[in-house]
């Protein structure tokens, strides 16, 4: 029976893959073997990975390829996110798109930094004509690097369609040498509501996995009884790279009828804030490992094809299944997981707790609460589901349930701060208050007379917090008054103990110049290439701002030929 369903699943993955997408129209973005450190829609903190991220042999600098003829259609570069990247759209009505770039070509690095010199900004995006920047085939674009947040050096890499929805690259020809079969780490059974159980339990269980010879898995039997799912959690690696990469494609069956799939092919961008549905959030944000929930819960993702019941499993009394999952990668290794059910309705002995408490968040209604001087508002849809909300608010600490609930959208967290003196005022922010140690992380507030409002997506513990520090900025690789006539860059750190920082401004001799910033080494560099520079004698003004208003400054001189 495996064989056969093996066979059928094969074709048809293989067949969809070879008719859809053209498959020798985009050659490599890079001239090295291809080797991934992350898989396309791989499940990451708040989204899908968008495309696939090819090893760069630990080091920045390689030659970055257009896939095929087109035009540069968008340019953007910012401190986070993408760092650096590069949009080319193709003929066919696809766009590849290239990421975490050291630098651009010398034809497209002239083209963006005359307008972040007209614009002052090092941060901008921009949207070039299809006659301003063609290119061909091959032709260099960029060299890779490890801008924005990215951890490590490589290429991201993107191919999208007319509606800018990402598609796995691999989909269109991209060969990853992969003979290793997935591997799961662990799976867990779900009772779905109060009526149902397994082994005598209203509550999560995880089920003793054990590996077979041939690369399969069983579990342990388990009774069961009502509504129950299951949800795993699985990573596959290529043959060349050890990261714990995403998989294709899962599908299960129940006694050999085929009842829930989810296929990482392609995504919209407006969805990917769903995967918090799909994956158990408070697993996640507990135990900081992701385990998919093999069952749709109000959860809307595309990626959900073939799904039966929701991928419930309805077990009844005196009954004996064999529910199984695949897991497969791109190239079809495939790991299989038995699981085998018999249906007993006995007493449950370990029922679910259920803590109630004055505050019942209905998600299909907007919701207002306010104590003492905090007020919170959900707006309608915030939620996925409806549940008993923790709210206490203490000497000016908000706490806002645990992290546990996957939201929809952003919600707004309001404090009245007319007590305090307006120069006080200035310097409050809404802080979220990050592990055992509480650590204050900056939300991003505004204000509006005595009302300052933080805009986020995650419930937990916040606190109005000061910030009275200034940044500090210092000189790296240079000191006052010295001659760097032979120098290329000027380097300045910066760093903030509060708020973080929010802008910086650099100038010489009153000129505008172009720092570009990597947060992660809290470094600002200028390129003396710019050639802004023709006095001997110059002047360097770095003035940086923290995200509350306080503010450095920075003054020296330097001389030059």
């Amino acid at each position: 029976m495996r064989i056969i369903l093996s066979l059928i699943l094969v074709f048809s993955l293989f067949s969809n893959a070879q008719n859809n997408y053209p498959q020798d129209y985009f050659s490599s973005p890079l001239e090295i073997p291809l080797v991934l450190a992350g898989t396309f829609a791989e499940l990451r903190s708040n989204h899908f990975h968008s495309g696939v991220d090819i090893k760069t042999q630990q080091r920045v600098g390689l030659k970055v390829k257009a896939v095929a003829d087109g035009f540069v259609s968008r340019i953007k570069v910012s401190h986070y996110g993408y760092g650096k990247a590069l949009y080319i759209t193709h003929p066919n009505g696809y766009t590849s798109v290239y990421a975490h770039l050291q630098k651009f070509s010398p034809d497209i690095e002239a083209f963006i930094k005359k307008q972040q010199y007209e614009q002052e900004s090092y941060e901008i995006e921009l949207f070039p004509k299809a006659e301003d920047l063609p290119l061909l085939k091959d032709s260099l674009v960029a060299y890779s690097g490890n801008t924005g947040s990215s951890g490590g050096p490589h290429l991201h890499f993107e191919i999208r369609d007319k509606e800018e929805r990402p598609i796995n690259p691999m989909l269109f020809g991209m060969d990853i040498k992969d003979t290793t079969y997935p591997t799961v780490k662990s799976i867990y059974a779900y009772p779905l509501d109060d009526h149902s159980f397994i082994n005598k339990s209203n509550t999560k269980q995880k089920l003793r996995l054990t590996a077979l010879k041939n690369g399969d898995y069983t579990t342990e039997n388990i009774e069961a009884f009502g509504n129950i799912g299951f949800a795993v959690n699985t990573i596959d690696r290529q043959d060349l790279a050890a990261n714990s990469n995403g998989v294709y494609n899962i599908q299960t069956f129940i006694n050999g009828n085929r009842n829930f799939e989810i296929d990482f092919g392609r995504f919209s961008f407006d969805e990917t804030k769903h995967i918090n549905q799909l994956i158990d959030y408070e697993h996640f944000t507990t135990e900081k490992q992701r385990i998919q929930k093999l069952f749709k819960k109000n959860n809307p993702l595309s990626l959900y094809k073939s799904v039966l019941n929701d991928g419930v499993i309805k077990v009844e009394d005196s009954t004996y299944s064999v529910y199984k999952i695949r897991v497969a990668d791109f190239k079809n290794n495939e790991s299989w997981i038995t699981v085998h059910i018999k249906g007993s309705k006995q007493s449950i002995t370990k029922p679910k707790e259920k803590r109630i408490t004055p505050y019942y968040i209905k998600a299909n209604q907007a919701t207002n609460l306010k104590a003492g001087n905090v007020t919170v508002d959900f707006y309608k849809d915030t939620f996925y589901e409806d549940f008993f909300l923790d709210f206490e608010v203490k000497n000016d600490t908000l706490k806002l349930h645990k992290d546990i609930k996957p939201t929809k959208k952003n919600f707004n967290i309001t404090y009245d701060v007319s007590r305090f003196t307006n120069e006080d005022k200035n310097k409050l922010y809404i802080a979220k208050l990050i592990g055992y140690k509480n650590y204050p992380a900056y939300t991003s507030t505004k204000r509006k007379g005595d009302l300052l409002t933080a805009s986020t997506k995650k419930l937990g513990t916040f606190a109005l917090t000061m910030d009275t520090i200034s940044p500090k900025i210092s000189a790296v690789n240079f000191k006052d008054k010295q001659w760097l006539s032979k120098y290329r860059y000027l380097k300045i750190k910066i760093t903030d103990e509060g708020s973080g920082i929010s802008n910086f401004r650099a100038s010489i001799n009153g000129k505008w110049i172009l720092m570009e910033y990597e947060y992660k080494k809290n470094m600002l560099t200028y390129d003396f290439n710019d050639s802004i520079i023709t006095d001997t004698k110059n002047n360097l003004k770095v003035i940086v701002t923290d995200n509350v208003g306080n503010n450095s400054t920075f003054e020296t001189f330097f001389y030059r030929k």
